[in-house]
């Protein structure tokens, strides 16, 4: 079982920067795939970011590649997501997800790829 919390969360302007963290409880972090997700109001859950478990491979959303990174510290039990070059349509509710069913290589983009997830945290750009 892992539990998950997300923080780091606000409100910026547009053009601004910002990093999410998500702390994960569990001597066995470091053998979770991790992945972001946001959901803005009306819309459904999209993929943002996911980062292997070995930190060796990361997919992103075209919408958000080249501005989003995502990174892990196992000895931190963390994983980030450095957001830059922030717009207003990036304002959503975003959420980590973890799980250990995939191998070093593999960063699952879809939310059904995921066990755990955290309560999430709003991210809102004004224009």
């Amino acid at each position: 079982q892992v539990q998950l919390v997300e923080s780091g969360g606000g409100l910026v302007q547009a053009g601004g920067s910002l990093r999410l963290s998500c702390a994960a409880s569990g001597r066995t972090f470091s053998s979770y795939a991790m992945g972001w997700f946001r959901q803005a109001p009306g819309k459904e859950r999209e993929f943002v970011a996911s980062i292997s478990w070995s930190g060796i491979s990361t997919n992103y959303a075209d919408s958000v590649k080249g501005r989003f990174t995502i990174s892990r510290a196992n000895a931190k039990n963390t994983v980030y997501l450095q957001m830059n070059s922030l717009k207003p349509e990036d304002t959503a509710v975003y959420s980590c997800a973890a799980s250990n069913r995939y191998s070093r290589y593999e960063a699952p983009t879809g939310p059904m790829s995921y066990d755990y997830w955290g309560q999430g945290t709003q991210i809102t750009v004004s224009s």
